[in-house]
């Protein structure tokens, strides 16, 4: 199978609608054995949701931010595994402040947040989980939501996620001699707890469909999930520092179909 004895850290599950839920279903359907990483009161739900899982996976604590908990799961996983052959980073927060066309008024510390827990925490994952990546070379892959264009009420998360894709680039060209890949999944709009909790989302939804050649359907994550065991699995061997548009081909497209 396509992951066939691979290990995998998935973080971001938060509910069977997820992203990152998605893409542990494809994975351990392609046969990996993984982990999932929450933190707080949302580990409890993550516990919850990892129940609908073809196989139950643990659920451990990992607040990004915090570099004990990074040391802590680092050090479950070398005595558990030995190993790491990959992780999805599927973390990504912004105050309120910073969304919903706050833009010019956003003060520097709610900006600083998003950015810390958005894309710096992908530095702070590789580096963490690098010595157990480099036993057989590994894939990182993180979400993006396209930070290529300027959206309406994405604002400062726009910005964190232009971040996260130079991040994901310096990354990719400082761990690829050791083996380890870094790439980023641009994901069209779905209706996750993270993208209904943004300002304006139905807007950018229906405007999607009008523009995707293939079409798009906001409920269904599973052309995503797909694409990240890909890019976990080594038939993404010779890919790295690569943005995979995930989209229905929206992004390819300079206007509405008629």
């Amino acid at each position: 199978m396509l992951l066939q004895d691979k290990k995998l850290l998935i973080t971001g599950v938060l509910t069977p609608q997820s992203i990152a839920f998605a893409a542990a279903r494809s994975a351990q359907e392609h046969g990996a054995e993984i982990v999932l990483t929450n933190f707080g009161r949302t580990v409890s739900l993550t516990e919850k949701t990892a129940r609908r899982l073809p196989d139950p996976p643990d659920v451990l604590e990992l607040d990004v931010n915090e570099p004990e908990h990074v040391d802590l799961v680092r050090r479950e996983l070398a005595s558990r595994w030995g190993r790491l052959d990959g992780f999805l980073h599927a973390i990504a927060y912004a105050p309120q402040d910073a969304l919903g066309g706050n833009f010019l008024r956003t003060e520097w510390e709610s900006v600083a947040t998003a950015f810390r827990t958005s894309a710096f925490s992908l530095k702070a994952l590789a580096v963490g989980f690098q010595p157990l990546l480099e036993e057989r070379g590994g894939s990182i892959v993180s979400l993006d939501f396209d930070a290529t264009v300027a959206w309406p009420i994405y604002d400062w998360m726009g910005v964190a996620k232009a971040g996260l894709e130079s991040v994901s680039r310096y990354l990719a060209r400082d761990l690829g001699p050791k083996g380890i890949r870094v790439n980023a999944v641009s994901a069209g709009p779905l209706r996750t707890v993270a993208g209904k909790g943004i300002p304006g989302f139905d807007a950018i939804t229906e405007a999607w469909g009008r523009r995707a050649p293939l079409g798009w359907d906001v409920t269904d994550a599973t052309p995503v999930g797909d694409a990240i065991a890909f890019l976990l699995s080594d038939l993404s061997k010779g890919i790295t520092g690569e943005l995979i548009h995930v989209d229905g081909g929206f992004h390819a497209m300079g206007t509405d179909l008629a």
